[in-house]
């Protein structure tokens, strides 16, 4: 049996697919050829498979479509990774997929993002290791000069995969070898959820009290945790979902580096009565470095969609509320609402938890400039925005909360 790897061109896109040739194997009617570096490469019409054409007919045994769009395959679990510049983290990556324990079908779609390093080269190498082991494995990309972003990766990445799950991938995280298993039996549970993970932060040491909110937050929480500056209560590198689903509420926004693609698919998936399940188990190694995406989203970019959707979801059905922190996260919150909210009509009150009992300007912009009572928590009326970080202060403001007796949700959001 002879075998190469081939990069076909999609007509009119910029994109390619890589595909594994064979010149033996069951035989097959073909039609459609293509030339590819010299070689005459034919189209199988039973499963859209480039074979090299020869003069004894043209036979080959692979099964995979390379097709932009390609339709759903019952039972067959697709893990999703886009690729950028990966080179450093590429093997240890790979090596976790094909070490998964799933005895089911799995495939792996790759969409290279017009990386410079030696990510192609090593995403070829392992395709062959891969697909020996009985992951089919489609690779997609493009050669622009500058990469596309990572929302429009997972877009393309999905597209040309075809199973009816789908499991997402950082390119510099690695998955444990249950994911794949435990995550599906969630997600066939929980079919219009996102199914979540704990994880293992590396370095161990970076983001201390990030890593904790992500593991530790109780099922509830998963829900009532959207407004803080963490961002979605599962983190993307873990998402489960299925094709039916992710279908319903994306696609991914394609607006390229600085958009929090994660979070706005998040919010999507919530305004649709999505819902949030972690399996609580660390089933991914989520590493932290300097040149992950998730720098290039400034704060405010962040902030400003975390208001909008604090306005959206919750504001309109509180009459009054309470901004517990009368500092500078309170006074922000109170100067980025929209002049609707700060004005509605009706029986709308603000106030904010202090130290002082005086009252205090919150918006110097504005003339004449508002001013509303700075209160102590216990004199101050729920519901609250609360704008004090957490696991900050030794669980002294924990206990205060905990002292009022309310429930999460309901007469308190966090924010901060």
């Amino acid at each position: 049996m002879v075998r190469m790897l081939v990069r076909v061109p999609i007509a009119r896109s910029g994109c390619w697919f890589t595909v594994r040739v064979h010149s033996v194997g069951a035989r097959c009617w073909c039609a459609v050829s293509v030339v590819v570096h010299g070689v005459v490469l034919v189209c199988c019409a039973r499963c859209w498979c480039w074979v090299r054409k020869s003069g004894h007919g043209h036979r080959h045994r692979h099964e995979l479509r390379p097709v932009l769009r390609r339709p759903a395959r019952s039972g067959l679990q697709s893990i999703i990774l886009p690729v950028h510049n990966a080179e450093r983290w590429l093997h240890e990556c790979l090596r976790s997929v094909l070490q998964q324990d799933f005895a089911g079908p799995m495939e792996l779609s790759v969409f290279n993002d017009a990386s410079k390093d030696q990510s192609l080269r090593i995403l070829e190498e392992w395709k062959v290791k891969l697909e020996d082991s009985g992951i089919p494995v489609v690779i997609g990309g493009h050669e622009s000069p500058y990469p596309r972003g990572v929302g429009y990766s997972k877009n393309q990445a999905i597209a040309q995969s075809s199973g009816s799950y789908l499991c997402f991938l950082d390119s510099d995280d690695v998955m444990m070898p249950q994911r794949v298993r435990l995550q599906l039996d969630a997600a066939t549970r929980h079919p219009t959820s996102i199914i979540g993970c704990q994880v293992r932060r590396e370095p161990p040491d970076s983001t201390e009290r990030y890593t904790r909110w992500i593991n530790q937050l109780a099922p509830e929480q998963l829900l009532t945790q959207v407004f803080t500056s963490h961002g979605p209560t599962v983190v993307m590198p873990t998402w489960f979902c299925s094709r039916t689903w992710f279908s319903h509420v994306g696609p991914f926004d394609e607006g390229g580096q600085g958009v929090p693609e994660d979070l706005l698919l998040f919010y999507n998936h919530l305004r649709k009565g999505g819902g949030v399940v972690r399996v609580d188990r660390s089933l991914v190694l989520y590493r932290y470095h300097p040149d992950a995406a998730t720098h290039s989203v400034l704060e405010t970019t962040i902030w400003t969609h975390r208001v909008r959707f604090l306005e959206e979801r919750v504001l309109p059905h509180w009459a009054a509320f309470t901004i517990w922190n009368a500092g500078r996260q309170g006074r922000r919150l109170y100067r980025s609402l929209s002049a609707g909210a700060r004005r509605k009509p009706g029986p709308w009150e603000l106030g904010a938890v202090g130290a002082g009992p005086h009252p205090a300007p919150l918006s110097p912009q504005e003339t004449p400039k508002p001013r509303v009572p700075i209160l102590h928590f216990r004199a101050a009326r729920p519901p609250f925005v609360i704008c004090v970080k957490l696991d900050l202060t030794g669980g002294e403001f924990e206990a205060n909360l905990r002292s009022l007796n309310l429930r999460e949700g309901r007469d308190f959001l966090h924010f901060s």
